[in-house]
């Protein structure tokens, strides 16, 4: 922590016991024991660590404690600012932001309201991203999103192209969500339909295979854009019946509905080691450790909107990564429960 000069007032070990005495309070909840000290051991161990809202702003008037959130994206210019106010608030403590873009009406459409003409998908994402930059300036770190447009959208090659000027959209990793019938097409050969998101009528048609080696060309000059294959990953979606997952997570790793957030914690898989032998006792009391002290997190972040908190209050997601590897807790649970069936 900074007094209002910008100078340290806490010591590594202060912090530690600042996140385990707040995290560990959530355990009278359910009147259980205090688990303050465990908490507080394998932090200042560094065996292991929560994502870095939870260590910025546990036990301060700042309780928002997530890394990972995705947020909706509508089409009318209330829904699309509503959005960008509500990213900002996030990106202030701390959190980090996923957006599906797909339901903007493509660039050249008609705004019926004016009589204008749209803009696109990608003119809105250059004002999230400019907006990012200026409040990275004041917040609690730098703000990071994900962009994430169907490969069925008319202004597809604008966003898969969109990086090749560099500057521009520098807050913003993309991905393009492709379907299985897209894939199917690439593989034959075949054409397939971009859809008016506003209209639901098919505008052309593209050769699946061009598209899929422009992405390919485009991740290989500049890094971007990534792909997400969103048929797949509903497919595994635990709770399918409170809705479709558009997006993930900045770097993502974590897929999540729609105002859903993720806390993350990893482990440090060196202080596991012993003589080049893993101590599989220890790790599995970290990992117990590393979920109590995760789970509590839920209980006593405090996010800046009601439908974030209901959301995940109910589903209850975690990330617990181990060196990079992250296990995502629902759905490592779902394939548990089948391996076990």
């Amino acid at each position: 922590m900074k007094n209002e000069q910008g100078i340290v007032i806490e010591t590594p070990q202060e912090m530690f016991r600042r996140v385990a005495r707040y995290i560990a309070s959530a355990d009278g909840i359910y009147g259980e024991e205090s688990a303050e000290d465990e908490f507080f051991a394998v932090m200042s161990d560094l065996e292991f660590l929560p994502n870095s809202p939870t260590l910025m702003n546990a036990g301060t008037r700042i309780k928002q404690l997530a890394a990972c959130f995705v947020l909706p994206v509508g089409d009318s210019l209330d829904e699309i600012f509503e959005t960008l106010k509500n990213a900002a608030l996030i990106h202030q403590s701390g959190g980090g932001t996923g957006f599906n873009f797909s339901k903007i009406r493509p660039k050249g459409d008609i705004v019926g309201s004016t009589g204008g003409i749209a803009s696109g998908p990608v003119s809105f994402m250059k004002v999230f991203d400019a907006a990012t930059q200026a409040i990275k300036q004041g917040g609690r770190r730098r703000g990071a999103n994900m962009g994430i447009l169907n490969v069925d959208h008319p202004d597809i090659i604008e966003f898969i192209t969109a990086k090749h000027d560099p500057g521009i959209l520098t807050n913003f990793n993309l991905s393009v969500a492709v379907t299985d019938r897209f894939m199917q097409a690439v593989e034959q050969g075949a054409s397939y339909e971009l859809v008016n998101p506003r209209t639901g009528k098919v505008t052309e048609r593209k050769d699946a295979l061009e598209i899929f080696e422009l992405i390919s060309e485009s991740a290989w000059n500049s890094g971007e854009p990534g792909m997400i294959f969103l048929d797949r990953i509903n497919r595994d979606n635990p709770t399918p019946k409170l809705g479709l997952i558009e997006a993930t997570n900045p770097c993502g790793e974590q897929p999540l509905l729609p105002y859903e957030a993720c806390n993350l914690g990893s482990i440090n898989l060196d202080k596991m080691v012993y003589n080049g032998t893993i101590n599989y006792e220890k790790l599995g009391k970290t990992v117990d450790i590393a979920v109590h002290f995760l789970d509590n997190v839920i209980d006593m972040e405090q996010f800046p909107l009601e439908a974030i908190s209901t959301i995940v209050k109910k589903n209850r997601k975690i990330g617990l990564g181990i060196m990079g590897l992250l296990i995502c807790s629902s759905i490592w649970a779902y394939h548990t429960i089948h391996l076990k069936q």
